[in-house]
């Protein structure tokens, strides 16, 4: 029998937010517009790594400034503060259980504070804390973000899974001793490590939630 959590590490984009198809697109047709045409596929499989190394490598593969793609992605920032992407399907649900049983819903986060937290506004989360990396912080996968909140809500790592979309997920959380989940995991990839979830509804049996 799997432990038991009570308190979920979430990730943001890709995990609780919904962000992967719209920033794509976004690359993908700034691309376009200026005549470098790249699937939006192709854009997929670099956004997964981060969306700096997106650009990084749209910009090389196009000749294009990465300038460019990166006011791509501060405008689309923009429009998300009043027309955010959806919540990734089941997170509601999922975090107003965690909440119901005394658990608590927390957030490590490669995105700049500002545009974190507008997303959270912009969808009315309910988020208990959230570290942004840009505050000062190394990039997963270094457990110091989860570390922090460890501390910083003085919590056991037994009672605590964090649920990503990465293997730097995954690995943060190791490092750190915690338990963690994987969704939409990419095949080639060992699970040694994490869970494997297809649906956020996929790590219930793995927290202690109050029964309906």
């Amino acid at each position: 029998m799997p432990s038991r959590h009570r308190h979920i590490f979430w990730d943001m984009g890709g995990t609780l937010v919904d962000t992967y198809p719209e920033l794509n697109q976004a690359l993908a047709d700034t691309a376009q517009r200026h005549g470098a045409a790249v699937p939006v596929d192709d854009v997929a499989a670099l956004t997964h790594t981060s969306t700096r190394h997106a650009i990084d490598a749209l910009a090389a593969r196009t000749g294009l400034p990465a300038a460019v793609f990166e006011q791509a992605n501060t405008d689309l920032k923009r429009r998300w503060e009043s027309n955010p992407p959806p919540v990734m399907a089941g997170a509601r649900e999922l975090m107003a259980d965690v909440r119901a049983g005394g658990g608590l819903n927390l957030v490590i986060t490669h995105r700049d504070r500002t545009s974190a937290e507008a997303l959270v506004a912009a969808l009315a989360l309910r988020v208990d804390d959230m570290v942004c990396a840009p505050d000062g912080f190394p990039r997963k996968p270094d457990p110091t973000m989860v570390q922090l909140l460890l501390q910083r809500h003085g919590l056991d790592v037994d009672d605590c899974i964090f649920v990503g979309d990465r293997p730097i997920d995954a690995e943060a959380a190791h490092a750190a001793g915690m338990a963690s989940a994987l969704l939409h995991k990419e095949p080639g990839h060992p699970a040694d490590h994490w869970h494997r979830i297809d649906t956020l509804d996929d790590l219930r049996p793995l927290l202690h939630l109050e029964p309906a």
